[in-house]
């Protein structure tokens, strides 16, 4: 919600009057928790993305510690992932019971870089997450090929990234599981909730056993299995996703065009990192303009930037703080210096508002106000 006229939010869901009556003809019916709307989003989403099933859940880490369960990986066991991240769903493998073992990333797209993963394999690893930092994917051909060398499961983090695409496929595809997640900044938010997918019907029937038990389910033998997380999603929430994902290819080509703005005005701001789309990479829909600042920049001097729009009443952030330097993994012995590729990149990266409603007028006046903070911090110059 804006807190004045002139405050330019971070992100600004794209809803039109195609939800808002969604969700009132839902409201006045008699259920709203989980039950057809959410199996018709399920289907809905497995078709978009050409996949076999789609199990909706509360969220990306929940989705993914079901699938962690589902696949029987827990205490004991390795999973290798990524440190640079927006959203931490790679917390899910320490709340499954495994250790997360971090490999570093490429300093141009931000994704997993396949050999250093492959260096991290030990006897324990079962599974390589690799996501699509910021809208990014990574390179499926490589790390399926590792995966499959090393007789691993192949996990992919599509949080950030709906609707790219990758070799001619859409991410979500190249997983044996994926999962999506919809909460703001999203292009496709419906507020909070996720979707696993997958084609192999096991895998599914074990999120669905570890998701929830259905109320028709309740005199069931086989109930009494798996104690269920509760991790559903509503017919509130599937009715809002379910919308949303009618319009997703208005809804992306209209970020497209922000994007293009952004790019436009960006051109004479020197002292960046140009966007980088790498070349297997067949479209690439961004999270949020994400703006990597030069080596001449110190962190501090990012966090001035971000506090210089505050102060203009442009709202920013920091991305991100890599996982390997948050709190919980020091306890696994995690330190800076770790993962230079990953600092050095987060150190300087921030987040400027994307979303539908952006005017060009007001995409100007963010990068004006940013190469203005930048001077400010004594930085600028190409350095790249």
């Amino acid at each position: 919600m804006e807190e004045n006229a002139s405050f330019i939010p971070l992100s600004d869901p794209d809803i039109t009057f195609a939800e808002l009556s969604a969700v009132e003809t839902l409201l006045c019916s008699p259920q709203i928790s989980n039950g057809q709307i959410t199996e018709a989003f399920e289907h809905a989403f497995a078709a978009y993305l050409g996949r076999k099933y789609a199990v909706a859940v509360s969220s990306g880490t929940i989705g993914l510690l079901l699938a962690l369960r589902a696949l029987g990986i827990g205490p004991g066991h390795e999973v290798i992932a990524s440190p640079y991240s927006f959203r931490e769903t790679a917390h899910a493998i320490s709340l499954a019971g495994a250790r997360a073992v971090f490999a570093d990333i490429d300093y141009w797209s931000g994704a997993l870089v396949p050999a250093k993963a492959e260096e991290r394999i030990t006897a324990n690893t079962r599974a390589i997450v690799a996501g699509n930092p910021n809208g990014h994917p990574a390179p499926w051909s490589e790390l399926r090929a590792v995966a499959q060398r090393h007789q691993l499961l192949l996990l992919e983090d599509s949080t950030e990234a709906i609707g790219s695409s990758y070799k001619g496929e859409l991410v979500g595809r190249f997983g044996d599981i994926a999962v999506f997640d919809f909460a703001q900044p999203l292009a496709l938010t419906c507020g909070e909730g996720a979707m696993v997918v997958t084609d192999d019907i096991d895998i599914a029937l074990g999120l669905r056993r570890h998701r929830a038990h259905r109320l028709d389910e309740r005199s069931s033998v086989v109930v009494g299995s798996t104690a269920p997380y509760q991790a559903g999603m509503s017919d509130l929430t599937a009715t809002l996703g379910l919308a949303q994902l009618k319009r997703l290819d208005e809804i992306l080509e209209r970020r497209r065009f922000v994007e293009q703005l952004y790019n436009a005005h960006m051109q004479s701001f020197e002292g960046i990192k140009p966007p980088y789309v790498g070349p297997d990479v067949v479209e690439v829909n961004w999270l949020l303009y994400l703006v990597h600042l030069g080596t001449r920049f110190t962190r501090s001097g990012r966090d001035a930037i971000i506090d210089d729009l505050r102060g203009a009443q442009v709202e920013s952030t920091a991305y991100s703080q890599p996982l390997h330097l948050q709190q919980h993994y020091f306890d696994f012995g995690y330190r800076r210096g770790d993962f230079l590729v990953a600092e050095k990149i987060a150190d300087r990266a921030l987040a400027l508002p994307f979303h539908t409603h952006l005017t060009n007028k007001q995409i100007e006046f963010i990068v004006e106000t940013m190469k203005d903070a930048s001077v400010n911090v004594g930085a600028g110059a190409a350095i790249y």
